[in-house]
């Protein structure tokens, strides 16, 4: 087994254990927060590495060591490509001051900004894996769509093994644009789905689509109209791969039935939400409304109630 090393050094304040809390229930064998260290297997140039990630820093002077797993010595074009993906998944780059100064006027998100200081919105490693994960998740529950993107993983994904346990790779266009129908269903996906993720992946290899292209692009809207001419792929689809692959801050998935239940909860007394409703709310927080619908979903992940941020009644337009 080959090892790797490097460091990352965030933007402050990072705080590492809560940014990381997003992945402590996940399958420990594709990725898992367990006692301070952060554990996901990557394919790499066709290659599993398994990355284990630590804070070797504080909130306001943060570092992140990494340590890179593998089963044969690591190039040097790929850990450029692990120290890329690792920044991608942990945000690294962000300023969240600028994103706490645009929250300053709302009183339930400024109090959150400074309860969660240092959390960041976490990224896909890929483009790829965000639009995937979003198709998946079309019209099933959260749970049921993590259950069934697991086990494709584990079906297909490339894997190694460190100290006992083995991990899972989250599989490739190359790989995905060949899993026959039998394998989609065996993991729980419908055969339409699995149609999409096939096409999307073809498209790829062909040459015809390039999701890391649209990092390129600078407006979120004409991502969004290029992205919605891909079969299986509507605007919610679309918007939330925008906010998870590209981290656009600007992103905000309106339909999304948990996104609107985050507002009625924190703002509107319980109220009910229609996406058109969730769209015209999210304007207050500007071009940083896709990491407040993030800050809002954490907080009711945590267990933050209503009633510990400013009234309701203040919350209202």
């Amino acid at each position: 087994m080959s090892t790797a090393t490097f460091t990352l050094d965030p933007i402050p304040p990072f705080d590492f254990d809560l940014t990381s809390a997003i992945f402590a229930t996940g399958d420990p064998q594709i990725r898992i927060f367990q006692d301070g260290l952060f554990f996901q297997a990557l394919d790499i140039q066709s290659t599993a590495v398994l990355v284990e990630v630590r804070s070797v820093g504080t909130r306001d002077q943060p570092q992140i060591l990494v340590t890179c797993h593998a089963e044969r010595p690591i190039r040097k074009t790929a850990m450029e490509t692990i120290r890329q993906a690792v920044a991608t998944i942990f945000s690294t780059a962000d300023d969240p001051a600028l994103f706490y100064r645009a929250m300053a006027a709302d009183p339930v998100m400024a109090a959150l900004t400074r309860r969660l200081c240092g959390l960041r919105c976490p990224g896909t490693p890929t483009v790829f894996e965000a639009v995937i994960d979003s198709v998946i998740e079309q019209q099933i529950s959260l749970v049921a769509a993590r259950s069934a993107e697991n086990r494709l993983i584990k079906a297909v994904g490339r894997s190694l093994s460190q100290e006992g346990r083995i991990y899972y790779c989250y599989p490739t266009p190359a790989i995905l644009a060949e899993v026959p129908d039998t394998v989609f269903r065996s993991c729980g996906l419908t055969l339409r789905k699995g149609e999409y993720i096939r096409g999307i992946s073809r498209e790829i290899l062909k040459g015809n689509l390039d999701p890391e292209a649209f990092r390129n692009d600078p407006d979120t809207e004409p991502v969004i109209s290029e992205l919605v001419k891909i079969r299986g792929i509507g605007r919610w689809t679309a918007e939330l791969a925008i906010l998870r692959g590209l981290h656009r801050a600007d992103a905000f998935p309106a339909d999304d039935v948990a996104v609107r239940r985050f507002i009625s909860r924190f703002y509107l007394n319980g109220a009910k939400v229609s996406p058109a409703e969730a769209r015209l709310f999210s304007e207050r927080w500007g071009d940083y409304r896709g990491f407040a619908s993030f800050y809002l979903e954490t907080a009711e992940r945590i267990g933050i109630p209503p009633e510990d941020l400013p009234g309701q009644d203040q919350k209202q337009d």
